[in-house]
């Protein structure tokens, strides 16, 4: 089972091609809102982090910042079976994956930091573009559910290479978009 958390305007999308894909899902978020669009889908809904975790063997993560993210790791990695993923696709800090993994490590839990780019329009047509962070087994493991919703991914290196690569690519369009606009 793949299990889903940050169904906002990247992540859902992201969270409606594993279940177009016809992979096995289930979907945990705060509010009932964001679970209604999924309601002509196969997808289960969870009814706490933790029980998404214990029925899930690859969880993806697009919630917004560092806090967040924490958050969803300290009751997920507890309830998650060894062997498990979690994938990270939010943008945070480098370090802050590091931790995480080291965390999710002490639980036989792998874990990728797998920024995306290309937002909502991207993620629905299955084109963003992945920068992925950790090893490249887990990597080669969970490509089955990443290939659902990226047309490009790229392993960088250890955790903590995807959102280091991010943040670079985020600085560019930033700078790019302000050269634009003198």
């Amino acid at each position: 089972m793949i299990g889903f958390i940050g169904l906002g305007s990247q992540g859902g999308p992201m969270a409606r091609r594993i279940a177009e894909f016809g992979h096995p899902l289930m979907l945990w978020a705060r509010s009932q809102a964001s679970l209604d669009p999924f309601a002509d889908t196969r997808a289960l809904y969870a009814q706490s982090v933790s029980d998404l975790g214990a029925a899930c063997e690859h969880v993806g993560i697009c919630v917004t910042e560092d806090a967040g993210v924490q958050a969803v790791c300290g009751i997920l990695i507890p309830a998650m079976k060894p062997g498990g993923c979690i994938a990270i696709h939010s943008t945070i800090h480098p370090e802050t994956c590091r931790t995480l993994a080291a965390q999710a490590a002490t639980q036989g839990i792998s874990l990728l930091d797998a920024p995306v780019s290309g937002g909502g329009p991207a993620a629905s047509a299955g084109t963003l573009t992945m920068m992925v962070g950790g090893d490249a087994d887990v990597l080669e493991t969970a490509r089955a559910v990443f290939n659902c919703f990226a047309g490009l991914i790229v392993h960088l290196g250890d955790v903590g290479a995807g959102q280091t690569a991010k943040l670079v690519n985020n600085s560019l369009m930033a700078a790019n978009m302000a050269l634009a606009h003198l």
